[in-house]
């Protein structure tokens, strides 16, 4: 009964993970097949649809199971933060159509990039949450989260510096400026679910 319970919970923020990272890569096509923007938002979307079902399950779960695997407010903390990154992804994809950007600018597509990246890692540091005996393998893709936090913040800030050059529209830049955001976002979220992460390992050592 007790592996089952606990099923529940691990299985809600590994599926919840697994969303974040395909919602990435849609966004990502979607810089790639600007044409196909609509349609691929459209998934995204969906993906974010299941990604609050899970979110409402699991913090139900939350109210009605005395024992949990991991401390409430660390469940919470996670699945909430998880639920930020699919939010930031689907807000960037929703902005890249209704702004009608046109040309992709090589910086958003290397931030992008960064968010399929630090989403790959973040899901494989939930999965293995399920083992909290291998916590050397835990705690390095907590790291490997937070570095490729920092390149992302590189990214941003190219992005920002190529994007406020003399000669740029303004509308163009103010439009472009709110998706980058949005990216970086998903990023320090995914820290945040990092950060989590290493308290629990280094609680449980």
């Amino acid at each position: 009964m007790g592996l089952t319970r606990d099923a529940v919970f691990f299985d809600a923020l590994a599926n919840h993970a697994q969303r974040s990272v395909a919602a990435s890569e849609l966004l990502l096509e979607m810089l790639d097949r600007p044409a196909d923007a609509p349609a691929l938002a459209k998934r995204i979307s969906d993906l974010e649809d299941e990604g609050d079902k899970i979110t409402h399950g699991c913090l139900a779960a939350l109210h009605q199971t005395w024992i949990t695997p991991l401390d409430r407010e660390e469940i919470h903390a996670l699945i909430t933060r998880l639920d930020d990154v699919l939010d930031c992804i689907d807000a960037a994809s929703v902005r890249l159509v209704l702004f009608e950007v046109g040309d992709t600018l090589p910086e958003a597509r290397q931030l992008a990039q960064a968010v399929v990246d630090s989403c790959t890692v973040t899901s494989a540091a939930v999965q293995s949450l399920r083992d909290l005996k291998r916590q050397p393998h835990l705690l390095e893709l907590c790291v490997e989260i937070n570095k490729l936090e920092n390149t992302a913040d590189g990214h941003y800030r190219t992005a920002l510096a190529a994007l406020f050059k003399k000669g740029n529209d303004p509308l163009l830049v103010m439009k472009w400026r709110d998706i980058y955001d949005l990216l970086e976002s998903a990023t320090d979220r995914c820290e945040d679910v990092a950060n989590i992460i290493e308290g629990i390992v280094l609680e449980h050592a």
